[in-house]
């Protein structure tokens, strides 16, 4: 999902991490919310009230008796305008008082009354973070069912020292918004994807691939782990990477290379799954054999000649093993008789739903941003989509498999 159309409060206390905030509140209104921003007085001196209201473009509640204040009861009725609200920097000072119940400026009395999703982003010295009364503030808001707590990091503070204490990148604040928005309709549920391309070696600097560069499925990752699913990734190489869920989802990694690898990892995580979705584009065919050193070309050599044998079909693999509650999903990228060789490879591989896209269709395929695809089920329905963006498709996609099982 994005954040189209929601309306996202924003809570800042007094942290030197509070500049970083209206980068956070730019991103936000990129992915189509709406922000209001409510401060403490300290947080003020730190980032200036004109530069909030400027990316906002909403007065920024600062002071609970402030004439200017539009609502007598401002601290209630930004509650009932937002969907969430996203807390960042959090101090140790304004985590106690949340987590006991204090409510004496403008960002903490807006807290009180807040009962919609709340994400916590603490930020402070290692020393502070690590307080035993700290400690127990974070222990007791994690515990709060509309509460999602990141973790700070580690690394280089602003008191000039080295540890864990700052403030998660707003990459993650954004991703946490995503996560705290979406109904956790997979909670409990274990979901295996594969995703990108594989490569087949031939030499040691040469291999065979194709053009993938693992969006669809990196999309379906994050739907996935938006909606509550723990996740195993088995990616081939891409440049792209889930760090930002990773800080706060249960998200598992396998990078794996070849054909061969991604199947062995893949078949290894279905064993104890409940859904497996299978969006890599595997190789086919791999060398039969592979030099150990650089294949030179000789003088007056005009050609080689590769031998290719087939690799394991992943899909072929899970559906041979599939269990009554596991489901299979795969997809299909087709040149020509697309709808045929869907429908064959549904069967085939005992699949429960097939993903058909077509590179015969303006936008959809690789290195974009975009896709239009057919979802074919088992049970002989399909559902076509228009061209949507990868997240889209990836949310319907899952919203379709949430309907199967």
């Amino acid at each position: 999902m994005n954040l189209a159309g929601k309306h996202i409060l924003v809570g800042i206390s007094g942290g030197i991490a509070a500049y970083k905030i209206p980068e956070l509140i730019r991103l936000l209104k990129k992915a189509g919310a709406d922000v209001q921003v409510t401060t403490t007085k300290n947080a003020l001196e730190f980032v200036t009230s004109l530069t909030l209201q400027t990316v906002s473009g909403h007065k920024v509640y600062s002071d609970v008796f402030a004439a200017i204040n539009e609502h007598s009861t401002e601290h209630i009725s930004l509650p009932d305008w937002a969907d969430m609200m996203l807390i960042a920097p959090a101090t140790a000072n304004v985590l106690c008082k949340m987590a006991h119940g204090i409510a004496d400026d403008a960002l903490t009395t807006t807290f009180a009354a807040m009962r919609k999703p709340v994400v916590i982003a603490p930020a402070m010295n290692t020393n502070m973070y690590e307080s035993p009364a700290t400690q127990e503030a974070i222990r007791t808001l994690s515990q709060w069912d509309n509460i999602t707590m990141l973790d700070a990091a580690s690394g280089e503070l602003a008191c000039g020292t080295t540890g864990k204490g700052r403030m998660q990148e707003v990459d993650v604040l954004v991703a946490a918004a995503e996560y705290a928005l979406t109904p956790q309709t997979m909670a409990g549920k274990h979901v295996v994807i594969t995703a990108g391309p594989t490569q087949e070696a031939i030499d040691p600097v040469r291999y065979i691939s194709n053009a993938s560069t693992g969006k669809m499925g990196y999309s379906l990752v994050r739907a996935c782990l938006n909606r509550g699913a723990e996740v195993t990734l088995v990616s081939g190489p891409t440049h792209l990477s889930l760090k930002a869920w990773q800080q706060f989802c249960p998200l598992r990694v396998e990078n794996v290379v070849s054909s061969a690898a991604m199947c062995e990892a893949t078949v290894a995580a279905f064993e104890q799954a409940d859904i497996a979705i299978l969006c890599a584009a595997v190789a086919d065919f791999t060398p039969c054999t592979t030099a150990d050193k650089k294949i030179k070309k000789q003088p007056g050599q005009d050609g080689m000649v590769v031998e290719l044998k087939t690799t394991t079909d992943i899909a072929a693999t899970l559906g041979a093993s599939k269990q009554a509650h596991q489901r299979l999903v795969g997809f299909a990228l087709e040149t020509h008789d697309e709808q045929a060789n869907a429908l064959r490879k549904l069967q085939s591989k005992n699949l429960d739903m097939i993903v058909l896209n077509s590179l015969q269709d303006p936008g959809a395929g690789f290195g974009v941003d975009t896709n239009k695809v057919t979802l074919f089920f088992a049970d002989g329905t399909k559902k076509d989509l228009p061209l949507l963006l990868k997240q889209e498709v990836a949310d319907v996609i899952v919203e379709s498999i949430l309907q199967l099982i």
